[in-house]
């Protein structure tokens, strides 16, 4: 079997742009799970027991069903209900920030219990309201200890987000298909799709060490 560098070489332009489509899908995609997740996490705490089990419906319904049967219901069955067809990006993207943000509400939550309660007195004690302590007081303490998993949730979005590739959305492993039925490279094309993975999945991971580093640095001065 010969391996058809040349075919790497011509393919790599479409494939550089489909890893381009995948960052950013992936990027939008726990930019709206923080937000999702940070309301959801703290709903998980909350006093109120109506909004504490509509946050822990919402995880666990999320958690236990798989990204792509999501996928599926944003958009085949969702425009059924709406009466409108939804276009492949803003699925990819509303289905992937839903996924996300269930995740990320439980790294949130694990984060704001590992904080010492006697924090929450603290703030309350100089006058501060639940909101003000938690706003100033808990989630910036919290947000440093949860970049670790946040860290490893970008990691696996941004794999689980060649999953929309089943929609019609040309990220990475899409390109790579259509790359394939073109030239029939299924060797070289797929090999080259997972490096590019690859060094994307190892530069976050460097990025998310050096963050790590820097805030412990920050914190014993």
């Amino acid at each position: 079997m010969n391996f058809d560098v040349d075919l790497i070489v011509r393919s790599f332009p479409l494939l550089l742009m489909g890893a381009g489509v995948t960052v950013q899908i992936t990027a939008l995609s726990v930019g709206f799970g923080l937000l999702i997740g940070m309301f959801v996490g703290i709903a998980r705490l909350a006093k109120l027991t109506p909004l504490r089990l509509a946050a822990a419906v919402y995880v666990d319904f999320i958690r236990g069903t798989p990204l792509l049967v999501q996928i599926f219901i944003i958009y085949f069955a969702l425009p059924m209900i709406l009466g409108t067809r939804i276009d492949p990006f803003v699925a990819a993207i509303t289905a992937c920030s839903i996924n996300s943000g269930a995740y990320v509400a439980e790294i949130f939550r694990g984060g704001i219990q590992s904080i010492d309660k006697g924090q929450m007195e603290a703030g309350r004690s100089l006058g501060m309201s639940w909101g003000q302590t938690m706003r100033y007081v808990i989630l910036p303490q919290a947000f440093k200890r949860i970049i670790p998993p946040l860290g490893n949730e970008f990691i696996a979005m941004l794999k689980d987000s060649s999953l929309v590739s089943v929609i019609g959305f040309e990220e990475l492993t899409r390109r790579g298909q259509l790359i394939i039925a073109r030239t029939y490279g299924s060797f070289e094309i797929w090999m080259a799709v997972a490096f590019i993975y690859l060094i994307m999945t190892l530069t976050i991971s460097r990025l998310v060490n050096y963050l790590e580093r820097r805030y412990k640095i920050d914190d014993k001065h």
